[in-house]
């Protein structure tokens, strides 16, 4: 480890017991909620309902991990299967010039085995146009219907058989039980030494008027469904390093890294 990483690490470390920190990225965060700040980006070109600091958290991730397939329960409007596409795509690129390619040459998608696969219960038309016709569109695998039918999981599971590195990232209905059953069905796709992502699970730490419309809040939430599922679960941990390292994000003990 370089002098650099290891200085980082430390401030990263030092970041646990910094209460003024947390206090004034809490403060922020409640600020943000309330002015519908993570609505106001885009990737590539496709809306994503997202914090830009969770975005720079995946793309650590997947260059860390190096992934050939990424599952993301939760579509919206498509821009994080379009981010996480790309990401995809750099890693072709960069695993060519470092084999010894053509610098720069772009690898063809079409040949690619890398793919995104997005599941929701309703992909808009509008939305599922805007993805289909997105320059990344090759490297995405669209499926319509609840994450947690019996018959979606099983279909994600038949297409994921063919994959050895996979990051799973749940990011649809926020309740508990909702969540729950998503850990169940898609953690254990998640290979040894990567992460399955929880977003959201900040829900717990916000007060319950920001959910009056909403069936999910604090005490039913992806947090209290992610606490439940590692307590049987000890092939996971919670990485606090990258909330800690963030600060402000969404995914609070939400990072699960898988030991075994």
């Amino acid at each position: 480890m370089n002098k650099f990483e290891k200085e980082k690490i430390d401030r990263i470390k030092k970041n646990e017991n910094n209460v003024e920190l947390f206090d004034s990225a809490k403060s922020f965060f409640l600020e943000t909620v309330i002015s519908n700040y993570s609505y106001n980006f885009s990737a590539l070109g496709l809306p994503i309902i997202q914090y830009p600091q969770d975005m720079i958290a995946m793309q650590e991730i997947i260059w860390q991990i190096r992934p050939d397939l990424i599952i993301e329960t939760g579509i919206a409007r498509g821009g994080s299967l379009v981010f996480n596409a790309s990401m995809l795509a750099l890693l072709d690129i960069c695993e060519a010039i470092e084999l010894g390619g053509e610098r720069g040459k772009m690898i063809n998608p079409k040949k690619s085995k890398r793919k995104v696969i997005g599941v929701d219960i309703d992909i808009r038309s509008h939305n599922k146009k805007a993805i289909e016709t997105h320059p990344m569109a090759s490297r995405i695998h669209m499926i319509q219907g609840s994450s947690i039918d019996p018959l979606i999981i099983e279909e994600v599971k038949k297409l994921a058989n063919d994959y050895k590195c996979i990051i799973v990232c749940l990011d649809s209905n926020h309740t508990h039980s909702h969540v729950l059953e998503e850990l169940k069905a898609y953690a254990p796709l998640t290979s040894v030494g990567s992460y399955c992502v929880v977003f959201d699970t900040v829900i717990e730490n916000l007060p319950h008027k920001f959910f009056h419309d909403r069936p999910w809040g604090p005490g039913n939430s992806p947090k209290t469904a992610v606490l439940e599922y590692i307590k049987t679960h000890p092939e996971f941990e919670i990485d606090s390093s990258i909330q800690n390292k963030l600060q402000i994000t969404v995914a609070v003990d939400g990072f699960l890294k898988r030991k075994s």
